[in-house]
């Protein structure tokens, strides 16, 4: 049985004294909650997996770099991040995408590094609003799986979200048939190039303005195994309810 994942990506904000959220939200969980990830910037991942521990919450990167060590002055390699105590990477988000012309196979390397320390790839995927209203999400949503996912993926140590880039941050949110229509061809992708247990393993998660009061609307499609959550999931009276949402689906 797939598990299910509520991720909080904080992006480039908060400071040491935002991690007090951990534990309030540690104490709004619902009794058996879905695992829960938290991604702060990287310069808290060690104080986050501190202020994490004996709450059940894991602490995940926002990004890593492709090789393992180097000459890469600013960035910060998978074996680093895991040594934070930190258990999951973002990797392809459509930000690093776009501000940073991150390609598929630049996106399929840091996965693959990833797994190399240990960490768990949450693996982005979405399409612009130009390709959305132009109807080629499902083409483009197909390049990006076949050129951003390794042929070593597992239903272990890979996560993929679905962010349509047009609905990050904008209030706009797909209809639930447009979410469940990608997902569901997401799950099918994986099944014909993996095989069917290894894709029925993979949680499949939805991005993209998932507030409190619309969560349980996205949670109500089978092939929708949590959510990657931005602004949400900063502060623990925002996110706790999409957790619940999701326990509760």
């Amino acid at each position: 049985m797939r598990r299910k994942l509520a991720a909080g990506n904080w992006k480039m904000n908060g400071t040491a004294a935002c991690l007090a959220e951990l534990g309030a939200l540690h104490k709004m969980l619902p009794t058996a909650p879905p695992e829960v990830v938290i991604c702060p910037p990287a310069p808290l991942l060690f104080r986050a997996h501190e202020a994490a521990r004996g709450t059940g919450i894991e602490i995940g990167a926002q990004d890593c770099h492709m090789e393992a060590s180097g000459a890469f002055t600013g960035d910060i390699s998978a074996s680093l991040i895991a040594d934070t105590g930190a258990l999951y990477v973002i990797v392809g988000h459509s930000e690093r995408r776009d501000a940073h012309e991150e390609r598929d196979r630049d996106v399929r390397k840091k996965a693959k590094a990833a797994w190399a320390a240990g960490l768990t790839a949450i693996i982005c995927i979405g399409e612009t609003l130009e390709d959305h209203e132009a109807n080629n999400t499902l083409d483009i949503i197909a390049g990006q799986l076949a050129g951003s996912l390794p042929d070593q993926m597992t239903g272990t140590n890979t996560v993929i979200a679905y962010e349509p880039i047009w609905a990050i941050g904008t209030g706009k949110v797909p209809t639930l048939e447009q979410i469940v229509e990608v997902h569901d061809f997401i799950r099918a992708k994986l099944e014909t190039r993996y095989g069917a247990d290894i894709a029925d393993m993979v949680p499949l998660l939805y991005g993209g303005s998932v507030k409190p009061d619309n969560a349980a609307t996205i949670f109500q499609a089978a092939n929708v195994d949590g959510a990657l959550v931005g602004g949400a999931s900063l502060k623990a009276v925002d996110f706790a309810p999409i957790i619940q949402a999701l326990a509760d689906s």
